[in-house]
């Protein structure tokens, strides 16, 4: 009986993990990389300069009220506080992963349980810049960040 129920279990997460969309893995730093826009936005969101990290997104005044409510929320130094935590050694950046133009990077939290946290980025004009305007592409990298997070995508080599 043991057995059969896991064979079940198998090849349930193996049909799942063939539904994933397709995407390409980046190296961060690379070209074609969004890291080093994610890096300047994490820098000005951890100083608290939300107009400076919402002029990173497409979408800069839905991003700095979404951000100003946030620091509302949760406090101006516990706000600073948790986006200076991403840049920390302890919660390093495991994978970027690219559909088209966009892109999402997956962060292992140590400091919380390992949560693996996402952000999405998408290329315009030749820069990289957070993705706030949901799309098809976008919902795709949201199902491969629900994948990463229950562990039916594999993120190391």
């Amino acid at each position: 009986m043991r057995w059969g129920l896991a064979s079940v279990l198998l090849f349930a997460v193996a049909a799942l993990a063939q539904d994933l969309p397709a995407f390409t893995r980046v190296q961060p730093g690379a070209t074609g990389s969004a890291y080093e826009t994610a890096r300047q936005l994490l820098g000005h969101l951890a100083e608290g300069n939300i107009e400076a990290a919402a002029a990173l997104s497409n979408a800069p005044d839905t991003r700095a009220d979404v951000l100003r409510f946030y620091r509302q929320t949760v406090g101006e130094d516990e706000f600073k506080r948790i986006f200076s935590s991403y840049l920390a050694p302890s919660n390093p950046l495991i994978a970027e992963l690219a559909i088209g133009p966009r892109r999402l990077l997956l962060f292992r939290l140590g400091e919380a349980n390992d949560h693996i946290a996402g952000q999405f980025y998408v290329e315009a004009g030749g820069r990289f810049l957070m993705d706030d305007v949901p799309g098809e592409e976008r919902a795709q990298l949201r199902r491969l960040l629900d994948a990463a997070r229950s562990g039916s995508l594999r993120l190391s080599d």
